[in-house]
């Protein structure tokens, strides 16, 4: 079966790592990324989040945001927190209708039981709602750190599988990591995902610059490791956390380290210190860059 391109720009290596890159937002920063818009050149994928106290309304005027600033919509479909089959068509549907979305994400999501009849991100996928409203791309969860409930192979088999659902239904896949600060343990992690024949294209996750206690804050809560000896490599101190920190060494090293055995791979920014915070910091790393070329 043909899959569909809807990266064609992937082909390639970016000349600054930090091209193409998307973000994330919740439904609550489409302010935010308003006033950044000028900012931010091309049709960028914009990811918006499911998150729990949203209501479905502003999700879907966030995703409608997304594209009337001329970037491109991939809202999140959280499985567990999908009240009925009805919710679920009602909400792609609409983010289809009103947004022109072709791309969505799939998670499992939070909570320990379903709220409805969805417990994991495949049977999403499976459900052959995507493929018939004209869905082209189904994002997947990737986890360099690790998984809370699944050992490393498990979390591999589990990828595959998904990866071999969204095909076999004529979508094209695409990972989008968890954010990280250890650029060893994501490459060790990519170089693992391609020995394993899993080819699909990948967004590695990356924190925006943000207060350190922030950052900290985020990591505790999505798993992410940040030891001393890790948040060291990042360029912070456990000691000193009244400052601030950006990725600057987590994105060097990736960008000295990835090489054609890694495939096809690109930046997805979690703003966690804003969006603005964030897009200043990429335009800065893409202009210093761009000169020292």
């Amino acid at each position: 079966m043909s899959i569909p391109v809807i990266h064609p720009n992937w082909s390639q290596a970016p000349k600054v790592l930090t091209d193409g890159f998307s973000l994330e937002i919740t439904a609550k920063d489409v302010d935010a990324l308003r006033e950044a818009s000028p900012k931010i050149p091309g049709q960028h994928p914009v990811a918006i989040t499911f998150l729990p106290g949203e209501d479905f309304e502003a999700r879907i005027a966030a995703t409608k945001a997304v594209r009337d600033l001329g970037f491109e919509p991939m809202p999140h479909f959280s499985a567990r927190r999908i009240r009925s089959e009805d919710e679920f068509q009602d909400y792609l549907g609409a983010v289809v209708d009103q947004a022109g979305v072709r791309r969505c994400f799939v998670v499992a999501g939070d909570p320990a039981s379903p709220e409805g009849p969805y417990a994991t991100s495949g049977e999403l996928i499976e459900s052959g709602a995507f493929e018939r409203l004209g869905i082209r791309a189904i994002g997947i969860g990737g986890h360099p750190e690790g998984h809370p409930n699944m050992d490393a192979d498990e979390c591999f088999t589990v990828l595959e599988a998904k990866r071999d659902a969204i095909e076999a239904r004529g979508m094209a896949p695409l990972i989008v990591t968890q954010f990280a600060f250890d650029a060893d343990r994501v490459l060790e992690w990519l170089a693992e995902l391609r020995h394993r024949g899993i080819d699909a294209p990948v967004r590695l996750g990356v924190p925006g610059p943000a207060g350190i206690k922030t950052l900290l804050r985020f990591a505790k809560r999505c798993g992410v490791g940040a030891s001393a000896s890790v948040m060291t490599k990042y360029g912070v101190s456990l000691s000193r956390l009244m400052g601030s920190a950006g990725p600057d060494r987590l994105v060097e090293s990736l960008s000295e380290s990835l090489g054609p055995q890694h495939g096809p791979v690109r930046l997805h920014f979690y703003p966690f210190g804003g969006v603005a915070r964030t897009v200043e910091w990429i335009n800065q790393y893409a202009a210093t860059h761009t000169r020292a070329r």
